[in-house]
């Protein structure tokens, strides 16, 4: 057989494929929010919601009983087989309105119940870049102009303000700049998301119970205190050294991928703490259960955690996490509040949270009440690839 070889002429475009593909495209941008990655779709694009469960798992490649997503465009860990869908905004006082989807590795069961602050980070550069917001109000930030995006997340009901730098006119994002956060290679332009009224995002309360640390029942017999917290996205708080473990302080994501046996058992406390907070046990999504450190030996950590996400340890922290995390470290009597008090740093303004890809500082604003009035964060964002996602 005779090999002809192929080249494509400067300019030119690639040959279609689709007429010869059993497959059906949607238009969407493939693209890198703090340190998760996944698709950004304008609802336009898309069929009908309750469509959803036959056009998303599989352009992500799931149900996949190996865990893998090889078929897809996800790459089987929970950070990287998300979904931000953008429509135009269903109230006056926003610009633009957004759905997170976390899509099931290997039953590809798409889960809508909480947020993701890390692929919040797209929306506010995108919905400008995309064309669904225009004439956003500008400021000065030093030699940069910033623009303001008012953006709201259909899944929990929230406002974020998203403050993120523009260059020309009409205005678009510029992803450059020298900003690095923890986690992802490289700097880039720095993305401000205030998380505006955050408590209470699925319950309506901070504290869903009412109480700062509640007493979970386990089926050995045994109880462990956790704080039970919803501030952003909800959380199940555990003090790791409260696990009945040797050296609680040497767990990593891997040692507890190692072990069913523990990884059995923060899936049933967090069942039990998803139940104590009139949640449903069965949505893994929310709540997710945070190991919570002492961490002498970091002085420049105020609290450091570990997290389980999807049933899988989290190589960093999910950004709802460390902001329901930083918050908890000013509401009296959590878990979090007295391990910040510990450090001596109950007076500061933010918390720097460690995690076990490094750090982040989460704002917190209090008003005269010492109600949370909003949760700050800075994040980084970048647009990998554009075009037609086969399904």
């Amino acid at each position: 057989m005779h090999l002809v070889p192929f080249r494509l002429a400067r300019g030119a475009a690639w040959p279609s494929l689709s007429r010869s593909l059993d497959t059906r495209p949607f238009q969407a941008i493939f693209a890198r929010g703090g340190t998760s990655n996944g698709l950004v779709i304008r609802k336009q694009d898309l069929p009908p919601e309750d469509q959803w469960p036959s056009v998303l798992p599989p352009a992500m490649g799931s149900p996949d009983p190996y865990a893998r997503q090889l078929n897809g465009i996800g790459s089987g860990i929970s950070s990287t087989s998300k979904i931000v869908i953008l429509s135009p905004p269903s109230r006056p006082d926003t610009d633009v309105d957004y759905t997170f989807v976390q899509v099931g590795i290997k039953d590809g069961f798409l889960d809508l119940a909480g947020n993701c602050g890390n692929m919040s980070s797209l929306v506010g550069p995108l919905s400008l870049d995309e064309g669904l917001v225009k004439n956003p109000p500008l400021h000065q930030d030093g030699e940069h102009t910033m623009a303001s995006v008012r953006i709201f997340n259909t899944n929990t009901s929230k406002v974020i303000l998203s403050q993120f730098r523009v260059d020309g006119t009409p205005p678009r994002f510029v992803p450059h700049g020298d900003y690095a956060i923890d986690g992802v290679p490289g700097t880039s332009s720095r993305i401000t998301l205030k998380f505006l009224d955050p408590a209470g995002a699925k319950t309506g309360k901070a504290l869903p119970t009412g109480n700062p640390v509640d007493s979970l029942q386990l089926s050995d017999g045994s109880s462990i205190p956790a704080s039970l917290v919803d501030v952003s996205n909800p959380a199940v708080f555990v003090r790791a050294a409260d696990l009945g473990l040797s050296d609680p302080e040497s767990l990593t994501p891997s040692s507890i991928e190692a072990d069913d046996q523990l990884k059995d058992k923060l899936a049933e406390i967090r069942r039990a703490g998803t139940s104590a907070m009139g949640l449903d046990p069965e949505i893994e999504s929310v709540p997710k259960i945070v190991l919570l450190f002492s961490d002498p030996g970091s002085p420049d950590v105020d609290v450091r955690c570990l997290a389980m996400s999807m049933g899988q340890a989290h190589k960093a922290v999910p950004l709802t996490m460390a902001l329901c995390l930083g918050s908890s470290c000013y509401i009296p009597g959590t878990i979090g509040f007295e391990l910040f008090r510990r450090r001596g740093a109950s007076e500061k303004s933010s918390v720097v949270v460690g995690h076990p890809s490094g750090r982040v500082e989460i704002g917190t604003t209090l008003n005269e009440r010492g109600e949370i009035v909003s949760a700050d964060l800075h994040r980084t964002a970048r647009v990998l690839m554009k075009g037609d996602v086969f399904y």
